[in-house]
């Protein structure tokens, strides 16, 4: 949790992929775990995933 909220914080761009998809993570719910990703490049519609499938590349 510590890590993808300071992803999320940062004013680099890091790279972190879900499924083996390259994704940004809009935003984490500290309480369930839980991140909003969109896919990168798309307009995709968001996801609410498990933090624990999020990969930093």
């Amino acid at each position: 949790m510590k890590r993808v909220l300071e992803v999320l914080e940062s004013e680099k761009d890091i790279p972190v992929h879900y499924s083996g998809i390259p994704v940004w993570i809009e935003s984490v719910d500290k309480h369930s775990n839980l991140a909003t990703i969109q896919a990168r490049g798309t307009h995709d519609v968001s996801r609410v995933v498990s933090i624990e499938g999020l990969e930093e590349k």
